[in-house]
């Protein structure tokens, strides 16, 4: 019997929805200091209209930022996967 046979299936599960919770969130407190760090100038008990803007602009690059890399990530490994590397 393999290591692999004697690891739950539930347990598998369990820790990869934990771990993708965990870079979620990873993401979110990244985001979160970015666009505060970018956009906030002097804290008040409200958002001007320009800082609000700079807020959703810096969430909007962001994402798109994180979806291009994760594509582009995602395209890499397909593409190694279909066509691997042949050492001479």
């Amino acid at each position: 019997m393999t290591e692999k046979e004697t690891v739950d299936p539930q347990l598998e599960d369990f820790i990869l929805a934990e771990t993708q919770k965990q870079r979620f969130q990873v993401l979110v407190h990244g985001l979160t200091d970015t666009c505060w760090e970018t956009c906030m100038g002097r804290p008040s008990n409200r958002l001007d209209s320009k800082t609000e803007t700079c807020i959703m602009n810096c969430v909007e690059r962001f994402i798109d930022a994180t979806t291009f890399i994760t594509r582009r990530l995602m395209n890499t490994t397909k593409y190694r996967s279909e066509a691997p590397l042949e050492f001479q």
